[in-house]
């Protein structure tokens, strides 16, 4: 947690920075620390990693002229901060006093500059005071796999890691209108909104410094996918061995720690090639997973196959529904902005169990982003016959579609093919449509679109494949909205450093090479991912579509957990937002079975929620204090 001062009274926030960092005592519960001068508070909780005797946070640092120059708070990973502190004592006779990879960062910033955030590999989110230029430099990690928000105040900016610590210098949250509208369409708050009107993220990809009062931000990761086309039957091989050698130094890098690291196991080829990569690494590796006792959600079965022919040691951990349903008010708390993915709960709970045996996991997420993993992605093919018909007669076949009735084959295959890429695809959830909001949004604005989020992505990847392009759009909405927040906040929640190898610099500049054909095809999905794996991932899972952690909320919803939904919406004080009684109409029609209104419902359910604990306080969820040891 940071706070910089416009007007130089630093010191007069000291207190309000100490009491935001008990919000997120669960980031760091081994070694809490402080620092200030005049300018910048800084408050950081140390989940200790990589040289637990050292690296002490916040960092200082600095070149032998002004070894103390430099104020650092750094949440995430450097996988390869070896190499770069050797470049650096190399390059510059840099000088380091402990082994850790927060120096490499610092010492970096120093020495090149802005730039050198391009050279790290790895999750993070930083600030840097310079005591001498009186600058904050800070930067977030390509992708978003760590959080940081912002708040602005009538004498500072504050940034965390947690939007609920930066409430100790702003209040209590309110609703943002706009980022409500889009929640309730896409399932989570597209950055950089945030639900709470007064707090902001940084951007994944994005750099920013604050001088003078002002936070200035600037991109400097723009991915670009470029698929190059394989000609050959030795072009694919030479794809495959490239997927095949990038995935495993990304793994080998991810393994560094000077902690034991386990892996999270589904029945998908995703995670199952992580912890056979792994497994070359840490011989006896743990594997964590979990799933419901209903058929067709879980994969604990699949999963023990693939760990048994992997050779690993495997644990489960199985969820009932009484405790899925209870533990979602504290999931909620733990998230900051509502994210209505079920999948947390199932998350939460393998992350607890994975926290009594080790302190940081690999896992698969960014798989599907990076080589073409959903099956939406098939789409453009097999709406090729449509979308490559002159607009008019397009046109004429959506009126077409419209006249059929509700429930008609084919109905849905006219509309979408009617609409160009942009008009149809705005990530992988699609919740509640516009005309469904009208009657339950009570402040619903016209206005405000999906495409508000999408269109400036869509126009960074002009002329590349369709196929691309819906990654493109992924990488900037979905995978950094709901993948990545799910994953942070349900390991963090339980003091576990997650880690996603596929989501590493040098692993893009090779998938973003892989052409069209070599994602999709009419049978499959991510083709040279699975045929770059075919040593390596056991036969039974090599071809399995992947489910991941599925949660059965449509049957909870229709039977024992409705009375629970019910009683949430009657309790919520969301009427300014919220048509209450249009949500207990989805919830009842959902429960006669008149249609699957399961995820509609679990939206508002946990926006309901979210309301209750951070806007009116009226739902206090019991907060686990961290009870771990400081080594694992």
């Amino acid at each position: 947690m940071g706070f910089i001062s416009t007007r130089g009274t630093a010191a007069d926030r000291v207190d309000d920075v100490a009491a935001g960092m008990p919000a997120c005592r669960h980031r760091g519960p081994d070694e809490p620390g402080t620092w200030h001068d005049s300018h910048v508070v800084f408050g950081f909780n140390r989940l200790s990693i990589i040289d637990i005797e050292h690296s002490h946070q916040p960092l200082r640092w600095g070149p032998p002229e002004a070894p103390d120059r430099y104020a650092m708070v750094f949440n995430g990973e450097i996988y390869n901060y070896l190499e770069l502190r050797a470049e650096l004592s190399k390059d510059f006779g840099a000088e380091f006093a402990t082994e850790g990879d927060g120096e490499a960062i610092v010492a970096g910033f120093h020495y090149r500059g802005a730039d050198w955030v391009g050279k790290l590999r790895g999750m993070f989110a930083f600030l840097i005071w310079d005591t001498v230029d009186e600058v904050l430099f800070g930067a977030r990690d390509p992708f978003g796999i760590k959080p940081l928000y912002t708040a602005t105040t009538d004498d500072g900016i504050g940034f965390a890691s947690e939007a609920k610590s930066l409430r100790s210098l702003t209040g209590t949250a309110a609703v943002d209108p706009t980022a409500l509208q889009h929640y309730l369409v896409l399932q989570y708050v597209p950055e950089p909104e945030s639900m709470d009107a007064g707090v902001r993220r940084i951007e994944s990809g994005t750099h920013f410094t604050v001088s003078d009062g002002r936070l200035r931000t600037e991109r400097y990761f723009r991915p670009k996918f470029a698929g190059v086309p394989v000609t050959s039957d030795g072009d694919r091989r030479d794809l495959y061995q490239r997927i095949a050698e990038v995935l495993d130094d990304s793994v080998a890098k991810h393994m560094r720690a000077d902690v034991t690291v386990g892996s999270f196991l589904s029945g998908g080829i995703d995670s199952t090639a992580i912890a056979a990569l792994a497994k070359r690494y840490n011989p006896k590796l743990l594997t964590f997973t979990t799933g419901f006792e209903r058929e067709g959600y879980s994969e604990i079965d699949v999963a023990a196959e693939s760990a048994a022919a992997i050779g690993v040691e495997h644990i489960v951990r199985p969820v009932t529904e009484q405790e899925f349903t209870d533990a979602v008010p504290l999931i909620v708390w733990y998230l900051d902005d509502p994210v209505a993915d079920p999948a947390l709960v199932p998350l939460y709970f393998v992350a607890n169990e994975a926290r009594k045996h080790v302190k940081v996991v690999l896992s698969g997420e960014g798989a599907d982003e990076l080589f073409g993993g959903y099956n939406i992605y098939r789409e453009p093919s097999s709406l090729r016959r449509i979308t490559g018909l002159p607009t008019g007669l397009r046109k004429g076949l959506a009126a077409v579609g419209k006249a059929l009735p509700q429930g008609f084959r084919g109905k849905d295959l006219l509309r979408r093919g009617s609409l160009d890429l942009e008009q149809r695809y705005y990530g992988n959830a699609r919740i509640f449509r516009e005309e469904q909001l009208t009657g339950l949004l009570h402040s619903y604005s016209p206005g405000v679109s999906f495409r508000d989020i999408t269109d400036p992505v869509y126009a960074d990847s002009v002329g590349t494949d369709p196929v691309s392009r819906m990654q493109h759009v992924d990488l900037f909405t979905w995978l950094r909205g709901d993948i990545l927040v799910k994953a942070d906040k349900m390991t963090m929640a339980n003091s576990l450093e997650l880690r996603v190898p596929f989501l590493d610099k040098d692993v893009f500049d090779v998938a973003r090479t892989v052409p069209e054909s070599e994602k999709v095809t009419p049978k499959t999905t991510k083709l040279a991912l699975r045929k770059a794996m075919e040593l390596i991932v056991p036969p039974h899972v090599l071809n399995r579509r992947k489910l991941g952690f599925p949660v059965p909320i449509r049957h909870f919803l229709r039977g024992d957990s409705y009375a629970w939904a019910r009683d949430i919406i009657l309790a919520a004080q969301t009427d300014e937002y919220l048509d209450a009684t249009e949500a207990l109409r989805l919830l009842d029609a959902h429960r006669a079975g008149e249609a699957d209104y399961s995820r509609q419902v679990w939206t508002v359910l946990v926006f309901m929620l979210w309301h209750g604990i951070f806007v009116t306080g009226a739902i206090t969820p019991e907060v686990p204090l961290p009870t771990y040891p400081v080594r694992l």
